[in-house]
């Protein structure tokens, strides 16, 4: 294996685990832990991934987003607690919008049942999550669906998404950073997100650390456009100071 074909290796197992370990990849691709950070710090410089202590982890650009199904895979405990941080927002909100994504998906399943709600979404898996909650009310946003991450865009959507004023929107995002703020690699995604926080009152993210730093192809919104940014320990407190310096409320759940 050349060093292109290693680094290839190395790029493609970061994206199926979500992170990558330099003590492992250098005992799986049988090289010294030094040429493997050699080789992380390369692909780092090419913006396609951003080192850790010991590892790295995978950065979606214009050019690459995961599948609906990869992100069910990675780093779920975490997720989880974010689901269930962002969940406690909710607050007296009546009407919600939960975005497309697995961690989205799973602040939907996180929201109670025992009040009514009404939840706004162009994801097909959050409609199915909240298909048996008897007391929520599904809106499903129509439009052209994308089989990567099973939601709708295009101008159905967002005509629809128009018409609507939420009181509290919890989305999410590729990449948030405080240079760039949040991006998406698709526009057309990127122009459903943009007017969920245009038809919201109230703006949470919720997205797990390595999120932070990243930065994709659309921008569609900025750090201070919301009240509060929920993700887990990994994301130094020093960096969510940062952040909050912004506007925001950074919750490290």
């Amino acid at each position: 294996m050349d060093t292109d074909e290693r680094r290839r290796e190395i790029l493609k197992i970061a994206r199926r685990e979500g992170s990558v370990d330099v003590t492992a990849l250098a005992g799986t691709l049988l090289v010294a832990k030094e040429t493997v950070r050699r080789d992380l710090h390369i692909l780092e410089e090419h913006g396609l991934v951003r080192r850790t202590h010991g590892g790295a982890y995978p950065v979606e650009s214009a050019g690459f987003e995961t599948t609906l199904a990869a992100r069910t895979s990675r780093l779920v405990p975490q997720k989880s607690r974010i689901a269930a941080a962002a969940a406690d927002l909710l607050g007296d909100a009546e009407t919600v919008f939960v975005d497309e994504g697995y961690t989205p998906m799973l602040v939907a399943e996180a929201l109670p049942r025992d009040r009514p709600l009404t939840v706004v979404t162009a994801s097909l898996a959050v409609a199915t999550a909240l298909a048996d909650a008897e007391k929520t009310t599904v809106l499903l946003l129509g439009g052209r669906l994308r089989g990567s991450t099973m939601a709708t865009v295009d101008h159905w959507t967002t005509r629809m998404l128009a018409g609507f004023v939420i009181d509290l929107a919890y989305v999410g995002a590729n990449g948030i950073s405080r240079e760039y703020g949040l991006t998406t690699p698709d526009p057309a995604v990127s122009e459903v997100k943009a007017q969920a926080m245009r038809s919201s009152r109230r703006r949470v993210f919720a997205g797990i650390h390595t999120k932070f730093g990243a930065v994709s192809f659309c921008r569609f919104a900025e750090v201070g456009d919301f009240e509060s940014i929920v993700t887990d320990t990994g994301l130094a407190s020093a960096e969510a100071q940062r952040y909050s310096r912004l506007g925001p409320q950074v919750i490290r759940a």
